[in-house]
């Protein structure tokens, strides 16, 4: 029987450090940007469904049935629960990222127009900046900033119209709801995960926290909605199981493995893809400017992923 040797370490290393394995990590990050983009992509969905598809006026009772349900089904599917620390950590999280973060989200929608609703959403990736240099030690960086800003001007030209009012608790709650998951974001980058726990499992960790959390204000605020159709039930399955589960599966696998402000800027193609879907499915129409908003977003949010010279060699 023939034997082979193991390669050396050097061998292992001068492999790792050839063009090759710098630019296989180049698509593994490509892939992953990829991956987690899809996760704000499916939020974008959120607004067509809630306006045509879902009861109205029960905006927590929605946040719940986006969250609890499906945190249930992750729990099973993964077989694993909180321990230790991570008991009080999924309450933390799952309040950050859901049970504040979704009412605040619809209370925004129902005192403002959708768009200045969406465009205040769009200050989250600024908000992170501002966390991950309180929380995570990180430098700020003025390109990202500026990054954040283009694309909230992008953002607003979307979906901004003349139509347009300003209502204190509407922008109370937008920008209240942008901080909740900012700061939501980055805590879950700073604790990270468990060892041998997946994203499954910890996506099911804060969804259940979360929706835990919703129980008793859902039943109090807003009760059960009547009339309740199979669209109704479709609706609520597409935002939990896809809105919620499986986006945030992604969501947390990205934030582990790329760069957290950076990540922050995927979130602008949740308001684009609702703008997009208003237009086929509600044909909604666009003009030359919301044309001019979608490239300065989309530009903001892809060179926002590059890597900065000055921070290549950190990383």
């Amino acid at each position: 029987m023939t034997t082979h040797a193991a390669p050396s370490q050097a061998t292992c290393d001068s492999k790792s450090a050839a063009p090759g394995g710098a630019l296989s990590g180049r698509r593994t990050r490509i892939a992953w940007i990829a991956l987690t983009s899809l996760a704000p992509a499916v939020w974008g969905t959120t607004y067509i469904v809630t306006t045509h598809v879902l009861p109205p006026g029960h905006p927590v009772f929605a946040a719940l049935m986006r969250t609890l349900p499906a945190g249930v089904l992750a729990l099973l599917a993964s077989r694993t629960l909180p321990h230790g620390t991570w008991w009080w950590k999924s309450l933390v999280l799952g309040a950050l990222n859901m049970a504040c973060f979704f009412p605040l989200l619809f209370v925004a929608a129902q005192r403002l127009p959708g768009g200045v609703a969406a465009t205040l959403g769009a200050a989250q990736p600024i908000i992170v900046a501002g966390f991950a240099v309180a929380v995570l030690g990180e430098r700020l960086s003025a390109w990202r900033l500026i990054l954040g800003v283009v694309g909230v001007v992008g953002i607003a030209l979307v979906v901004l119209g003349p139509q347009a009012q300003l209502d204190a608790l509407g922008v109370t709650a937008g920008l209240g709801g942008a901080a909740s998951m900012g700061l939501g974001v980055v805590l879950t980058k700073r604790w990270g995960r468990p060892e041998g726990v997946s994203a499954l499992g910890l996506a099911g960790w804060q969804l259940t926290g979360g929706g835990l959390l919703l129980i008793v204000p859902a039943f109090v605020i807003d009760g059960v909605p009547t009339g309740i159709d199979t669209a109704a039930v479709a609706g609520y399955a597409w935002l939990g199981l896809v809105g919620g589960l499986a986006a945030y599966v992604l969501w947390f696998a990205g934030i582990r493995r790329l760069p957290v402000t950076p990540t922050a800027l995927l979130g602008l193609l949740s308001p684009l893809n609702a703008a997009l879907l208003g237009h086929v499915i509600a044909d909604e129409a666009l003009t030359s400017f919301q044309f001019l908003g979608f490239a300065l977003a989309l530009t903001a949010m892809s060179a926002g992923q590059l890597a900065l010279p000055s921070s290549r060699s950190s990383s």
